[in-house]
């Protein structure tokens, strides 16, 4: 298991996305988020195809706060499933000075 990980999920719009994410900054479970407006997604629910206008957040953590980070991403988001999708960093294929920006910034929140 990799020592960092990033959470990939998708909100309905860009405000919610980055209020959500400087809740989760402020509280100190993750050490950057990034918002990508203007996502459309279509998927199925509820038995019907849907699309929708969507914001993709990625949030940037440790493994050993990612379980935190899914149980308060699901605690803010308006999304009766919300789609919360945890990927682990690859440390050998990523820019170490990045890795230890993280790991200062995850502490420094705790």
């Amino acid at each position: 298991m990799s020592k960092y990980r990033w959470i990939y999920t998708t909100w309905p719009d860009a405000g919610l996305a980055g209020a959500a994410g400087r809740t989760l900054v402020q509280e100190g479970l993750c050490a950057c988020v990034n918002i990508l407006p203007g996502m459309t997604s279509v998927y199925r629910w509820q038995g019907a195809v849907e699309t929708a206008n969507e914001a993709v957040m990625i949030l940037k953590t440790s493994s050993e706060k990612a379980p935190a980070v899914i149980d308060r991403l699901v605690a803010l988001h308006p999304y009766d499933e919300p789609c919360a999708v945890g990927l682990d960093i690859d440390a050998a294929a990523s820019a170490p000075g990045f890795l230890t920006w993280m790991g200062a910034a995850l502490s420094a929140g705790a």
